[in-house]
Formats: structure tokens, sequence, C-alpha cells
């Protein structure tokens, strides 16, 4: 065989080689984004083991938080059933007693910011599940696991900080039995449309001890024990509460901060423009000097629109003109107003952004 032709084949055969690999690795990494741990699988990766960092506990609540319990009664609080609260109350925490059920609170949240402080009994002859065990429900339904996990075994989605039974914490940061732990947690509701269907699902990042465990993490719909559940529409604000799992887990300093609302923009946002000629635009074309710095503003003209390069920061910003000696920046809330000499002659320009108003002197025309 010619050799020539040889080192042709050879290559082919290399060079198809690579893209079979390529299309097979992508197929593997789109089947492998499909496939999810078993529930409570104990063979999932457990969370890794770090150290708390120092705090001052039980932490000061802002003049703002809504305090839901402050060590002296149970007034933000009730049973199940609507009836008195039963667990104890001493010495500026309360601690579940077993059999009497989870405690709900009176307040209603949606997006909310939540700090609360929690310890383990000290019983250590339980093991996994048994150890310590409660938790933080937000809407009835999305929990936030509160359990012992210092020195302890149980499945990665149900140690302290996890998603119960979705997702387990990035870290275990847990101390030990008796001593008091913080969450720092940032919820944020799902979000449903007019028919029901989900349109952004919960959402949650933990900060446990002054680690952060969940990142933003999602939640695939109610959390449950042995199934995955489907997210329901339901109502904007609902309480949160506190899980009775037959331990003596205690909590103290719960305060909140409801979160407000992403602002968004009515139908009547944005800028009235209006139309100045090309001729018109040749005018404002050039480069203005800022005083006292080596700054500069440079105006060009392109495809029937302004466009202004800031010095320090380099690239073309697309101006809409407001009126025929005043532009708007495209994507940016910031003004762009042109002065006049009698003439009618370009002098200089201020730009408008933030309450800051820079401006600058035409040093070279077009």
């Amino acid at each position: 065989m010619n050799q020539k032709i040889y080192r042709l084949l050879f290559l082919s055969f290399i060079i198809a080689s690579c893209q079979q690999n390529r299309t097979t690795a992508v197929a593997d990494a789109k089947d492998n984004a499909t496939v999810q741990w078993k529930i409570h699988d104990m063979n999932r990766p457990k969370p890794q083991v770090v150290e708390p960092l120092a705090q001052t506990l039980p932490a000061p609540a802002p003049k703002n938080a809504i305090i839901l319990f402050d060590g002296k009664d149970f007034s933000h609080w009730v049973a199940k059933d609507s009836s008195q609260v039963k667990w104890k109350l001493e010495n500026g925490y309360m601690e579940i007693l077993p059999g009497t059920g989870e405690i709900i609170s009176k307040d209603k949240f949606g997006d909310v910011f939540l700090h609360v402080e929690w310890s383990s009994p000290n019983e250590l002859e339980r093991k996994g599940q048994d150890r310590g065990n409660s938790g933080i429900f937000f809407m009835h339904q999305y929990e936030m696991q509160v359990l012992d996990s210092y020195n302890t075994d149980t499945y990665a989605d149900g140690q302290a900080g996890a998603l119960y039974g979705q997702a387990p914490p990035r870290f275990n940061a847990c101390k030990p039995p008796g001593e008091w732990n913080a969450y720092d947690i940032t919820f944020r509701r799902p979000r449903f449309n007019a028919d029901g269907s989900l349109l952004t699902p919960a959402r949650i990042s933990v900060i446990h001890n002054g680690i952060l465990i969940q990142d933003n993490e999602e939640y695939k719909g109610p959390t449950s024990w042995l199934k995955y559940l489907p997210y329901q529409k339901h109502d904007d604000q609902m309480p949160i509460s506190l899980q009775e799992h037959n331990c003596k887990v205690k909590y103290r300093n719960i305060w909140a901060l409801p979160l407000p609302e992403p602002s968004m923009p009515d139908k009547n946002y944005g800028d009235k423009t209006t139309t100045v000629s090309e001729s018109d635009l040749e005018k404002f074309v050039g480069v203005y000097q800022r005083p006292n710095t080596p700054a500069t503003f440079t105006i060009t003209k392109k495809n029937g629109s302004l466009y202004c390069d800031f010095y320090w920061r380099p690239g073309e910003l697309e101006l809409v003109p407001l009126s025929a000696n005043s532009f708007a920046m495209k994507e940016t809330a910031g003004v762009i107003d042109f002065n006049a000499d009698g003439k009618g002659n370009v002098t200089g320009l201020v730009f408008h952004l933030g309450g800051d108003d820079m401006p600058g002197t035409k040093v070279k025309a077009k």
C-alpha cells in the first residue's frame, strides 16, 4: 500500500475513534444526569466533617426581626390541634416532650430568613435517626433536618442540615450533644402558575455553625419518608413547624426576617424614546475629556445610532435618544445630556448615573 495512503487511512481511523469516544462520553453524561440516588441509601457519600466556626451564641436578633421564641413563653406557637404547646419551657429554651406532637408558628411566611438554635440530647446509646431527631418545616412540607450527626452514622440525606430524603448537606458541622448549634436559613418558597403547575421550585441556603452546608439547593417537592412527592399548589404564606420525633431536642432564640418579593417593573417601565436624524447625530461624535483626570467619553456613530465608549470601561454601549440633546443608555439607567453653545455647536456632556453627575468637555470632533 502506498505510504501516503496508509497514513491518510490511519489518520482517518484516529479521528473517527475520537469522535466516537466523544459521542459516547456525551451520551454517558446525559444518562448519568438522569440517574439519582435512592432515598436513604447508606452507600451515598457522607458529608465531610468540618470544625464549626467560633460563634457568639445566642446570636442577637435584628431590631426588625419577628421574635418567634425568646425563651419566655410559647406566645407565637400552638400545637397541631391548635391547643396550647405541651413542650417543656425552662432556662430560656424549649424542650420537646416525646409524644406531644409538633408545634406550629402562628406567624405565616413565604420567603424568609430564619435563625434557629438547637441542641441534641446526650443519649449516646441511641443510633442513627434515633439520636436527637427533629426537623424545621417550612410551609408544613419542606423539611430542614435536625439531628445529632456528631460521631454517628446514618444515611447522607438524613443528616443534620439535609433536605430530608433529598439532598445531603455539603458538610457535617455538628457540635457534640448538649452544645448549641445554630442554623441561619434562607428559604425561598415555590412559585406556581395560575393553572397550579410549578413555575419555580422551593430553594434553601443554610449556614450551620458558620459553615455553608446548603447553597441555594432545590427541593424536588415536599420532603417525605421513603418517597418523592410532587409539588401541589399551596398558599404563598404558611406557618413554620418544629417536628416532634420522640427525641428531647432543645430549641432557643428563634427569629425570622420575612424576605421581600423580588421587585419587577410594570409594563410601562422603560424610556420614552424619540427619533434624531443621522445628520443631527453627527454633531455629538467626538472625544470628551473629564476634568482633572485622563478619563474620556468617546462618542461614535454607526448604523444610525450613537455609542459611548468609557475610558475606564472598554466596549461600546448603545445610546437611544430621549430628546434632541439627551440620550439614555440602552441597558443601563444612565443618561447623557449634551451641551451646546449659542451657535448650536456641541461643547460638552454630562453623564448621569446613580445620583452622580460626570461632566466632560469636547476636545476632539469626529
